[in-house]
């Protein structure tokens, strides 16, 4: 009988079923540690899919953040290029001027209408240079197909080749932007 006492006598008797089939205080613990599982299960995914949510939020967020930078920097660019057809229209004027001009002084004509067109020309240039239009001076430079177009070569000495010769038509450019190329005369070898 003492043996029965002992610690690992009563371990035994506590892991051993109940005789009588009465199980029902070992049933609800099992249905405790089921529902705590599935609860614990159901607070791992809820985090999850929160956190899924989340990184979508703040990627949209950021998405959002980038689409109204670039609209901003698109409107900004249209505002700064938006007088380019007036002032394109414009220098066909302006090439006329400078051709009464050139015929004015090479007549030797000094009147009050050669003064008077000067002046408009002048004008005419100072009001286009405040609005972001200057005047590309490509004489004697290395041609560039961005900024001139070629419309004859030249066989010289005195220049390297592909350098521009002579300016048929000035070109302009509207802040960085080639407004019209320089109709130019290009050296050859």
């Amino acid at each position: 009988m003492a043996e029965q006492n002992s610690p690992s006598a009563q371990a035994n008797e506590q892991k051993q079923p109940n005789p009588q089939g009465n199980g029902g205080a070992a049933e609800p613990a099992t249905q405790t540690l089921s529902e705590a599982d599935t609860l614990r299960a159901r607070l791992q995914a809820t985090e999850q899919q929160r956190d899924e949510y989340r990184d979508l939020a703040r990627q949209n967020r950021a998405d959002f953040e980038n689409y109204q930078k670039r609209a901003q920097r698109d409107l900004a660019t249209e505002r700064r290029f938006a007088q380019m057809p007036l002032a394109g229209d414009l220098l066909q004027a302006l090439d006329n001027l400078e051709r009464a001009i050139a015929a004015a002084t090479q007549s030797g004509d000094k009147g009050a209408l050669a003064q008077g067109v000067a002046m408009v020309h002048s004008q005419l240039l100072d009001a286009l240079r405040r609005h972001g239009v200057t005047r590309m001076d490509p004489q004697g430079k290395p041609f560039d197909p961005n900024l001139h177009q070629a419309v004859m070569q030249q066989s010289t000495a005195d220049h390297p080749p592909h350098t521009v010769v002579q300016v048929l038509e000035p070109g302009y450019m509207l802040h960085e932007r080639v407004l019209r190329p320089a109709r130019v005369v290009v050296s050859t070898q």
